[in-house]
């Protein structure tokens, strides 16, 4: 005979929701009862993860880019005439009976392009996750963003950051009660275009080995965590007295100052050749780890990890200047570094927990 779960009878107490505030939740604990809120994302050639999401109603379908990096939510407008957007699925907001228009515009700029929009509201489906009247961004003008193999981005960072002051998807979802636990955690898969992932309200551990290892943010605000130091053969090579890094899901590489990151493909015998720097591919099982501490935990980066083929099959390193002027030293830890190491993004407790990848 069936028996009423515990949850069943505590709501009917209306307990559920006293038991559930008294424990606090312990990331350890959770784990996936099903799989609607993992949703899948396609690796393109390791260097960008896309994953579908909905607009509208009835839905229109979108590829994004889902970034740590920033806080909003936006597509391509029907009134956009760059080439970028000719490109890519433009959102037909005549067609959607749930659309609702605003006259805010607003700006922001990216590592590999800026746009400028207007904020909207509409019905935003990722999964089996809805958020109604949801305010995301329809892109007017768009640049650098023409050979990239998505339609928009959406921004999974603190709602301080949003360009455009509109709240992100995830804190929307968080406050409508959609999502179980404030965090979600990614698995970038390594040469496979299937079997990437975001969870949203929970961690699978099938996705990585051992313990996670947490990491409070520098501050509440921003997915950006103090590191130790970056060293290769034992020495250090960069970040000497501690520095602060980015963990970016939405940045494919691993960016630093200038200098520092000269020196880097200096260590590894690396040449410029345009915007990259090679180094020959029979050598890439002779060259060292580098390796990042973070909270007194070394994060190993092998070779065969931090250099990549390009098109034509050349080997070049993952390793670029970023163009941020800063008074700290400052790295974005991108995709190269995600491969390796799942994340977890922890916006209940402000931490960010790595443990290796399987």
């Amino acid at each position: 005979r069936r028996v009423k779960t515990m949850r069943k009878i505590l709501s009917e107490k209306n307990m559920l929701n006293n038991f559930l505030k008294e424990r606090a939740y312990r990331l350890s604990q959770i784990s996936f009862r099903g799989t609607n809120l993992t949703h899948p994302l396609r690796n393109i050639r390791d260097l960008v993860y896309v994953g579908r999401i909905t607009i509208g109603t009835p839905p229109q379908e979108f590829q994004v880019v889902f970034d740590t990096g920033s806080s909003d939510l936006w597509v391509p407008s029907d009134f956009c005439t760059s080439p970028a957007c000719s490109a890519h699925v433009r959102f037909r907001h005549l067609q959607s009976s749930t659309f609702r228009p605003t006259n805010k515009t607003f700006r922001i700029t990216y590592g590999s392009g800026r746009m400028k929009g207007v904020v909207a509201y509409d019905t935003v489906r990722i999964g089996d996750l809805v958020s109604t009247d949801q305010p995301f961004g329809l892109s007017m003008a768009e640049y650098g963003f023409k050979d990239m193999p998505f339609d928009g981005v959406l921004g999974l960072n603190y709602p301080n950051i949003s360009s455009s002051g509109a709240i992100p998807i995830f804190d929307k979802l968080k406050n409508q009660g959609a999502i179980s636990e404030p965090v979600f955690a990614f698995y970038f898969s390594k040469d496979k275009r299937e079997g990437s992932v975001v969870m949203f309200g929970g961690v699978d551990h099938r996705y990585y080995k051992g313990e996670l290892n947490w990491v409070p943010l520098i501050q509440a605000g921003g997915w950006i965590v103090h590191m130790d130091r970056i060293s290769f053969e034992r020495k250090v090579i960069a970040c000497s007295g501690g520095c602060e890094a980015l963990v970016d899901t939405g940045a494919p590489l691993i960016d630093g100052p200038k200098p520092l990151v000269d020196n880097i493909q200096k260590l590894i015998g690396a040449t410029p050749r345009g915007s990259k720097y090679y180094v020959s591919c029979s050598e890439v099982s002779t060259l060292p780890s580098i390796i990042f501490t973070i909270n007194g935990i070394n994060y190993r980066l092998p070779a065969r990890a931090y250099i990549l083929k390009d098109s034509r099959g050349r080997c070049y390193t993952a390793f670029k200047e970023h163009r941020l002027s800063l008074p700290k030293e400052f790295w974005i830890l991108g995709d190269v570094f995600l491969r390796r190491y799942f994340s977890v993004f922890d916006r209940g407790n402000d931490r960010i927990g790595l443990a290796r990848a399987v």
